[in-house]
């Protein structure tokens, strides 16, 4: 039985918390260490990003995917419908990667050089990687697994903290789709 990625990455924050007590950052030697084992942690989850929009444009996938993409949790708007193909999904979803972890390095950045936190360098150079590895565009372009299941497009939202993401999962049965389509609520196609 594989552990969910929550529950690992859970468990290596609170074992690295503890071996991070016991590194001396105030020696400029290991502080150093630290900060190249992240920046070459970035350096290679950058490499697979790069690598894993070269074999989505390699592929090119033009089957037509349409789904139901459910209204942010609170909102007054109704589900929209979504056209797209699989290469443009693809691309979307390794865009929303990049973003989220140039956003982990730019808060990463200011913990570390505004307010002085070393601690968090070392944790953050093993989750990114973790993650980069654990994603469904890295199985499915990287790894070689078949788009079945789980890897079934469109993925579900991955949640934020233990699993309560802002909004529902996307739907992609055919009620939904006539639903929507009847409904008059999107159905543009995305470029």
């Amino acid at each position: 039985m594989a552990l969910n990625p929550q529950i690992t990455n859970l468990i290596i924050i609170l074992g690295m918390m503890q071996v991070s007590k016991k590194i001396p950052f105030d020696d400029p030697q290991v502080l150093l260490g630290v900060r190249i084992l992240y920046i070459v942690t970035n350096i290679i989850i950058a490499g697979v990003y790069l690598y894993l929009q070269n074999k989505i444009n390699a592929k090119k996938d033009l089957t037509t995917l349409k789904y139901v993409e459910p209204a942010p949790m609170g909102s007054a708007d109704e589900p929209k419908l979504i056209t797209t193909t699989v290469h443009s999904y693809d691309l979307q979803q390794l865009r929303a990667l990049w973003k989220s972890q140039l956003m982990g390095v730019g808060m990463m950045g200011v913990m570390h050089l505004y307010f002085k936190y070393t601690n968090p360098l070392l944790i953050q150079s093993i989750i990114p990687l973790k993650g980069a590895f654990e994603g469904n565009l890295a199985k499915i372009h990287l790894l070689g697994y078949p788009a079945i299941g789980d890897l079934k497009r469109p993925w579900k939202a991955t949640g934020g903290l233990m699993g309560m993401g802002g909004q529902g999962e996307p739907k992609a049965d055919k009620k939904s789709i006539e639903q929507a389509e009847r409904a008059g609520s999107g159905g543009v196609k995305e470029e």
